[in-house]
């Protein structure tokens, strides 16, 4: 006799594979109600990244470039050689000051000495007052000479140590501006030296947004490009002017320390609190999107319905902003593909 195989068992053991999911209870479904939350309402603006100190390093001589010792990307300290001007020149002008001097010098020692010759003379009367008095004005117009001298000594000095470029900060070069052998001119750049330990984001607000945070403490939220991810600013602050073509007033945001990786240039989103204003909100986890339906289960006292809605923002908690669709105090099912079995199961039961 032929011994059958109960089919219950095989039945329960296909469903299983096909993924069909065991009875829901309505009662072992998590809800959570529609309620207003207050929200942040953000300005967005688009802003680049700069440092907060700087220098552009420009020639104060003229003479040719006859060493580069940095170029973009190093870091340097303060005071480093970064290049050096041929000092031929302002070598020359030195020396010449020197010897101008050392002439103006003995031509000092030698009225003070007359002086102090007609002094004793007039003492012994050989020599009238009107001669000692000449005397006291030749001394003076040496001494007088003999400062000028120094002091063009001193121009010279500095002119020629002008020849020597050194790092006015310590930092990164972000750019050098001139090659060895080409002509320095004065006022023309030669590097481009900035702190990295302090960079801004900097942008612009129409003034309508700027008027209306003009007296309140500002708070910003920053995004750099190839993150997803918000950085708080250590601190924000509107420049008290406008621009009269663009109507617009600048806002800065210092980036904290502890930010690695940015670079001046680099383009950033500025998110500006303007405050918070309540809205509907639902816990994202109750969110379900079909292709271009989004929805959720609403409870009611025939069981869950679906129900199209329309969102907003996603909330830094994960809830989400709802435009339309709900009503504050209606419940949504957390687990909206456990609530659409249960739909189905009532469904095939009447």
């Amino acid at each position: 006799m032929n011994r059958q195989t109960p089919r219950f068992p095989l039945i329960l053991l296909c469903a299983a594979a096909l993924g069909v999911a065991a009875p829901v209870r309505a009662a072992e479904l998590e809800t959570a109600p529609v309620e207003r939350a207050p929200v942040e309402v953000l300005h967005v603006a688009e802003g680049v990244v700069e440092a907060v100190s700087s220098a552009t390093i420009a020639a104060q001589v003229q003479g040719r470039i006859i060493d580069v010792k940095a170029d973009a990307g190093d870091r340097v300290r303060a005071g480093q050689v970064l290049m050096r001007i041929d000092a031929s020149e302002a070598n020359q002008a030195v020396a010449g000051a020197a010897a101008s001097v050392a002439q103006a010098q003995a031509t000092y020692i030698n009225a003070q000495a007359e002086w102090q010759r007609n002094v004793a003379l007039r003492e012994k009367g050989f020599v009238s007052q009107a001669v000692v008095d000449q005397a006291v004005a030749t001394m003076k117009a040496a001494q007088a000479g003999l400062k000028a001298a120094q002091a063009g000594r001193g121009q010279a000095v500095t002119v020629r140590d002008f020849t020597t470029i050194v790092a006015p900060l310590a930092g990164v070069v972000a750019e050098r501006h001139a090659e060895a052998g080409e002509m320095a001119q004065p006022g023309r750049p030669l590097l481009t030296v900035y702190d990295p330990a302090q960079l801004r984001v900097v942008a612009q607000l129409p003034q309508s947004v700027a008027q209306g945070v003009s007296n309140a403490p500002l708070a910003a939220d920053i995004i750099l490009t190839g993150t997803d991810g918000r950085v708080r600013a250590a601190q924000v602050m509107l420049v008290p002017s406008a621009d009269p073509r663009t109507h617009t007033m600048e806002v800065r945001a210092l980036l904290p320390a502890t930010v690695s990786g940015v670079v001046p240039g680099q383009f950033a989103r500025l998110l500006l609190q303007l405050g918070a204003t309540p809205r509907l909100t639902v816990p994202g986890a109750a969110v379900l999107r079909r292709g271009e339906v989004t929805a959720v289960y609403v409870q009611t006292d025939a069981g869950f319905r679906l129900r199209q809605i329309r969102p907003g923002e996603v909330l830094p908690d994960g809830r989400i902003e709802i435009l339309a669709g709900l009503n504050a105090g209606d419940r949504v099912a957390l687990d909206p593909v456990r609530a659409s079995l249960l739909r189905h199961q009532n469904a095939s039961q009447q």
